[in-house]
């Protein structure tokens, strides 16, 4: 049976890095420096509190979860927070993203498969851990037609809604707030650990789309080479010789018989060119708009008449984002309908 009185030093490093990661989820912007440094002390003290609980041997897959002490329940929940921060780190090329992605995938996995030798993966996330330990990279996490996905979508959103508030509800409980009642503590922890599988497969579906895009990018150019210090080397320079610029290798245009050597531009006299010097920096427009608009109307590009609404454009399955545009609208809708009844803003004659 997990021993319930884990050293100090544990529980500290525990703390530690539970404040990095709120620290983390509230920074302002993940390019800062400071967004960096928290990131990496994050990550350095939940690798800390793994070792600490291998060293422990605080789980055993010998035994239920009832057999868990309800101070050890949040330990579970180490390889999820580790995997979440792996997968936010920024500014990384393709090749270096794929591997982040290698690392949060195996603390997911291993968060998934600790939770589940406990028993605590059930129902619909049942099905899930197996679709997704049949195919790894190809899981997602709703799968069919548009409509089986959209349904799905609502679904997940709906079921993180309802986890969500029951985590919030209990938190605020007073029996848990003030007297830190055993029952409600481990009812709080075994509810945590709920979220965190149902957040743990939308990572992976997620994750599983990124790969084919970091897979298929461009791989990054060799640099250009340095001037060096070779005082002729003007390969750098924006402001080319005008002899550089002519399509030809340089030297005369034409012959001692007048036959071109190379390919050149009659660019008018040089009075042409001198009256060309004030005239404004972008070109002037050449007819008015109502005369635009006749050669427009002329050549038929203005369409006259109409006033029916056009056809209601499908949605392409394949193009996921178009997809969850449309779904986030349908959740959008039934939150809204849900929180207001079919009338309830209609103040007219009702006495």
């Amino acid at each position: 049976m997990a021993s319930s009185d884990e050293p100090q030093s544990l529980r500290a490093v525990f703390e530690a890095a539970e404040d990095k990661r709120q620290e983390v989820n509230e920074a302002p912007s993940a390019t800062s420096p400071k967004y960096a440094e928290d990131l990496a002390a994050a990550l350095k003290l939940y690798t800390q509190a793994l070792d600490q609980i291998a060293a422990l041997s605080l789980f055993s897959a010998n035994e239920g979860v009832e057999d868990v002490a309800t101070s050890s329940l949040p330990y579970l929940l180490v390889d999820f927070y580790l995997a979440e921060l792996v997968q936010r780190t920024p500014h990384l090329a393709p090749k270096e993203r794929l591997q982040v992605l290698a690392r949060a995938r195996a603390s997911y996995e291993r968060f998934l498969s600790a939770v589940d030798g406990y028993g605590l993966v059930t129902g619909s996330y049942g099905k899930l851990l197996e679709r997704y330990r049949d195919d790894e990279e190809a899981f997602v996490a709703v799968a069919g037609d548009m409509a089986a996905k959209r349904e799905g979508k609502i679904a997940n959103f709906k079921a993180e809604k309802a986890l969500r508030e029951k985590l919030e509800t209990l938190k605020r409980n007073p029996r848990y707030l003030e007297h830190g009642d055993e029952e409600l503590v481990r009812k709080v922890h075994l509810t945590s650990i709920q979220f965190a599988v149902h957040n743990t497969f939308q990572a992976l579906d997620s994750l599983n789309r990124e790969l084919p895009l970091l897979r298929s990018a461009p791989s990054p150019t060799a640099a250009p080479k340095a001037s060096g210090n070779d005082p002729t080397d003007t390969s750098f320079r924006l402001d080319q010789p005008l002899s550089q610029l002519r399509p030809g290798t340089g030297g005369p245009l034409l012959s001692t018989k007048g036959k071109p050597l190379q390919p050149f531009t009659l660019v008018g006299s040089r009075a042409d060119l001198a009256k060309g010097v004030f005239r404004p920096g972008h070109n002037l427009p050449t007819m008015s708009i109502d005369e635009y608009l006749e050669e427009e109307r002329r050549r038929g590009g203005i369409i006259e008449g109409g006033g029916t609404e056009p056809p209601k454009q499908e949605v392409d399955e394949d193009d996921m984002e178009a997809v969850d545009r449309e779904t986030y609208k349908a959740r959008k809708w039934d939150d809204f309908t849900d929180d207001n009844r079919k009338g309830s803003g209609n103040t007219l004659n009702m006495g």
